[in-house]
């Protein structure tokens, strides 16, 4: 005769509903571009509010919206992306936290630098270094693990480094002997935010995407020289990067053949036509920079993206004998067992975002 009492106990649970994960309220929305627009829209109403007053108490604002508007639009580019156990509190932290500690950790690392041929190559390895530091203390426990997730939350870091770095440029751009020079605040800041996307973020998101992909399955990270190649590699584009305009100078006095002769005895004519060689050569050399990196990423994205499709194919599960995550909320029937990983220390726990 079979025991109601035990029947009832051994009887399955129904899960509480808010254990059960699903997809977070903020993904696939499109906020990031409505953001773009409407700050886009109050930074030029700021700059005519401020031409037509003469109300430099506004200069700030500008100096604000002009460094933030883009770096902050691709943290919520990512919050509508990220999943697993990253929260939108954990992403702004990072942006802005992320971001002082970034600035003021390369700013004392590169404040014995000297003025040496090598500068821009030693600053590139300084500030690249920091933000692996930073990237690495806020991905210590994120599950999972994933080149995308990694790229994700790179992008996040270098969007914090690269506001607060363009407030200080926008800043000293603004303040001149002559008084506050706004033409070329508003000059520094379209530049830096043109560039933002394709500098701090995209060199932070390829050394996420590597560090991530490298422990893929892992609970903790994993040493591997293909990041110590990737950070140097990053390291070299940013010092790169930073050396466009002085190569881009020498190369147009080389092509114009001024090398030997002192800039101040040349006719005007010359010297526009320097000048003008020099911009177009920079805005290639910045170009070419660019897309060496956006190749990056997308190869190491697609690599490991491949290599999970294998492992999922062959019945390997994660990668390294990790716990295996789930690609998403239908790979169980059951909800109750769905987060659950026997071993894993994390009690089961549903991630805030719903791993797709």
């Amino acid at each position: 005769m079979t025991d109601p009492a035990r029947v009832a106990f051994d009887a399955p649970i129904d899960p509480d509903p808010e254990d059960v994960p699903r997809p977070h309220a903020h993904h696939r929305h499109g906020w990031w571009w409505k953001t773009l627009l409407l700050g886009l829209a109050l930074w030029i109403v700021t700059i005519v509010v401020t031409v037509v007053t003469l109300n430099v108490n506004l200069v700030p604002t500008i100096i604000l919206i002009g460094s933030f508007l883009v770096p902050f639009t691709v943290v919520l580019f990512v919050i509508e992306r990220v999943t697993g156990t990253v929260s939108t509190l954990q992403l702004i932290v990072a942006f802005f936290v992320g971001g002082i500690l970034g600035v003021l950790g390369a700013s004392l690392l590169e404040a014995n630098l000297g003025n040496t041929v090598f500068l821009y190559l030693l600053v590139g390895f300084v500030e690249e270094f920091v933000k692996v530091v930073l990237l690495l203390f806020i991905g210590w426990r994120v599950r999972p693990k994933t080149a995308r997730q990694g790229a994700l939350l790179g992008a996040t870091v270098g969007a914090g480094f690269a506001a607060f770095e363009s407030a200080g440029y926008a800043f000293n751009a603004a303040i001149t002997t002559r008084g506050i020079d706004l033409y070329s605040l508003l000059q520094t800041e379209v530049i830096r935010a043109v560039l933002s996307p394709v500098g701090h973020v995209l060199w932070t998101a390829i050394i996420g995407a590597v560090v991530f992909g490298v422990a893929h399955g892992r609970a903790r990270f994993r040493w591997s020289w293909i990041a110590v190649v990737a950070y140097v590699g990053v390291a070299l584009l940013h010092g790169l990067w930073d050396s466009t305009s002085g190569i881009a100078e020498l190369l147009a006095r080389v092509f114009t053949g001024t090398v030997s002769s002192d800039v101040h005895t040349l006719p005007p004519a010359t010297i526009r036509d320097i000048e003008s060689l020099t911009t177009v050569l920079y805005v290639v050399g910045i170009a070419l920079v660019s897309a060496i990196g956006v190749v990056v990423l997308i190869w190491v994205l697609v690599h490991h993206a491949r290599k999970t499709k294998r492992l999922a194919a062959s019945g390997g599960g994660s990668a390294g004998g990790g716990p295996s995550w789930p690609a998403g909320p239908g790979l169980q029937s059951d909800p109750s067992t769905r987060w659950a990983t026997a071993g894993s220390g994390w009690g089961g726990t549903p991630p805030p975002h719903a791993v797709r």
